[in-house]
C-alpha cells in the first residue's frame, strides 16, 4: 500500500522546502534566499505520531512572471497537487496576502482536494486584525506557523492527520500486472528490497533530464536549453517487466572552482550523494560536444565511489560524418581508459534512439556488479597465470600468488594470498586486473583487488 501524499505549493520564497525539511527531518530539499531555487517536485517521507505521509516540495509559482521556467514549475506543481490526498497553501505573514496567493487558492479549489492555508514566517501568534486579510482567499482559518522555528507546526500536524486517508483506503499502486508490465510506481510505495538505484550523471546540459524523462515515459523533470536547469537530485520509481528501478536525474556536475553560485553548489554536492547511493551510473556525454575535461572528471567521480557505469553518448544522430563518429569513440577510448570496463552506447535522449538498449546494459553490469565467482573458477584462472609464467621479483623474493578468493561485492572484491604481498605494484595489478576481466563476468563495474600474505 502507498503512503498518503501531503503537496505543499505556493509563491517562491515563502518557506515551503524550510517546512519541508522541518517535518520530514532532513535537509534534502535545497533551502536558499535566492528566488525560484526550487524547480522539480520532490518527495519527502515524514512521520507524525504514528501516521507516515510523502510530502512533495514543489517550485514557487508566479502568476505571469518573467521566469523562463515558470510555465513548467507551474505544471510540476498541478502534477504534486494531482496526486495528493491534501495540499497546503503555503503564504508569507510578513509580505501579507498577495495577488499570486488568492490566484493560486482559486486552482487549488478547483482539485476537489482538502486545501489548508499555512500562514509561514509567524514567530508570535497572529492578532486577529492580522488574520482578516487571510479569510478572503476562502479556505477556512489559516495556521500560522514558523517553518524556521517550528511553532504552530504540532497542532497543524495533528490536523493534517485527521485529513490524511486511513491505510485501508489508500488506493493501492500501480504495481505490475499482467495487462501492464511496466509503469511508475507510487513515490509513497516502500522501497522494494530488490531495487537497483541508477544515477544519470555528467556535466551540465549533457541531456540528463531529456533521457530521464524518455526512461520514465512522463514529464518528471523540466527539460530547457538552458545549463543548469536541474539543481536538485530528482528520484523516480519505475517497475519494468518486474523489476524496481529508482532512475535520480542528478544537477550537472563540474569543477567546484567554475561554481559560480550557492544554490549549484549545492546542487552539486546533492549529485554526488546520489552516486554515492547509486547501484549504475549512467554517465552522459554530449558527441555534439565531445569528451571534455569535466566528462573526464564526471568519470572518474563514479570510479571512485565504486558504482557499476555505463557510458551514454548523446545527441549521436547529430553527428552526420563517419569521421565525427569516430573521432568522439576514440576520444573516449584514449580519455577514459580508467573506466574501461564500461559499456558504451550511442543513443539520442530526444528521439529515443538505442534508449531501450540502456536497460538491457544496466540488468547486465548490475548482476556483475552484485555478481558472486566461485572460488574454483578464480583458482582455475589462477593456475593459467602460473602457467603463463609472468610474475615479479625484487631482490631474493620472487612473487607466488597461492589462492584467490572473492570477499565482498557491489563492488566485487577479490583477495590474493600471496608469499611476499609487499612486492607487488601497480603494474602487476593492472596486470591481474586485464587477464580478470578477458575471462570473467565483470562488464560495467569496478573491482578491487586486495593482497595478503599467505599463512
Amino acid at each position: 500500500m502507498s503512503l498518503p501524499i501531503v503537496a505543499v505549493v505556493g509563491r517562491p520564497n515563502v518557506g515551503k522546502s524550510t517546512f519541508v525539511n522541518r517535518i520530514a527531518q532532513t535537509s534534502d530539499a535545497i533551502v536558499h534566499e535566492q528566488r525560484g531555487v526550487t524547480r522539480d517536485r520532490s518527495y519527502h517521507r515524514a512521520d507524525w505520531n504514528g501516521h507516515e505521509f510523502m510530502l512533495i516540495d514543489t517550485g514557487g509559482i508566479e502568476m505571469g512572471g518573467d521566469d523562463a521556467f515558470q510555465a513548467s514549475i507551474l505544471n510540476q506543481a498541478l502534477v504534486a497537487c494531482e496526486e495528493a490526498d491534501v495540499v497546503l497553501l503555503m503564504v508569507d505573514g510578513q509580505t501579507g496576502l498577495l495577488a499570486d496567493d488568492v490566484e493560486v487558492a482559486r486552482i487549488l479549489k478547483r482539485s476537489g482536494r482538502p486545501v489548508m492555508l499555512l500562514v509561514n514566517k509567524i514567530d508570535e501568534p497572529l492578532r486577529e486584525d492580522q488574520t482578516w486579510e487571510f479569510y478572503q482567499v476562502g479556505l477556512g482559518e489559516p495556521w500560522s506557523i514558523s517553518s524556521l522555528h517550528g511553532h504552530g507546526s504540532g497542532d497543524l500536524l495533528d490536523a493534517l492527520a485527521d485529513l490524511l486517508p486511513a491505510d485501508d483506503t489508500i488506493a493501492p499502486t500501480n504495481t505490475i500486472t499482467p495487462a501492464e508490465p511496466s509503469g511508475l510506481v507510487s513515490p509513497g510505495t516502500p522501497a522494494d528490497p530488490g531495487e537497483i538505484c541508477v544515477a544519470i550523471i555528467g556535466r551540465p546540459n549533457a541531456g540528463k533530464s531529456t533521457l530521464t524523462n524518455r526512461l520514465l515515459g512522463q514529464e518528471r523533470s523540466i527539460v530547457s536549453e538552458v545549463a543548469g536547469t536541474t539543481r536538485d537530485a530528482i528520484d523516480s520509481v519505475l517497475v519494468r517487466d518486474g523489476q524496481h528501478y529508482r532512475i535520480i536525474d542528478t544537477a550537472g556536475i563540474r569543477r567546484k572552482s567554475h561554481i559560480d553560485a550557492d544554490v549549484e553548489y549545492y546542487g552539486f554536492v546533492r549529485a554526488l550523494k546520489a552516486i554515492d547511493r547509486a547501484d549504475v551510473a549512467l554517465l552522459l556525454i554530449d558527441a555534439v560536444l565531445g569528451l571534455t575535461d569535466q566528462d573526464q572528471r564526471v568519470a572518474r567521480l563514479a570510479e571512485e565511489r565504486g558504482c557499476a557505469l555505463i557510458i551514454l553518448i548523446n545527441k549521436w544522430d547529430q553527428l552526420d560524418t563517419p569521421e565525427a563518429r569516430e573521432l568522439v569513440n576514440q576520444q573516449v577510448e584514449d580519455r577514459l581508459p580508467f573506466v574501461a570496463y564500461a559499456p558504451v552506447i550511442h543513443i539520442s535522449a530526444l528521439t529515443g534512439r538505442s534508449v531501450h538498449r540502456i536497460w538491457q546494459a544496466i540488468k547486465l553490469v548490475y548482476a556483475n556488479y552484485c555478481g558472486k565467482i566461485k572460488t574454483s573458477r578464480l583458482n582455475a584462472l589462477l593456475t593459467e597465470l602460473r602457467d603463463f609464467g609472468h610474475t615479479i621479483s625484487k631482490g631474493r623474493m620472487r612473487l607466488r600468488i597461492n589462492y584467490v578468493t572473492q570477499t565482498g561485492f557491489k563492488p566485487p572484491v577479490f583477495t590474493f594470498f600471496a608469499n611476499h604481498p609487499q612486492i607487488i605494484d601497480d603494474n602487476f595489478t593492472r596486470y591481474l586486473e586485464n587477464r580478470m576481466r578477458e575471462s570473467l563476468p565483470l562488464q560495467g563495474t569496478p573491482i578491487k583487488l586486495k593482497f595478503k600474505q599467505k599463512d
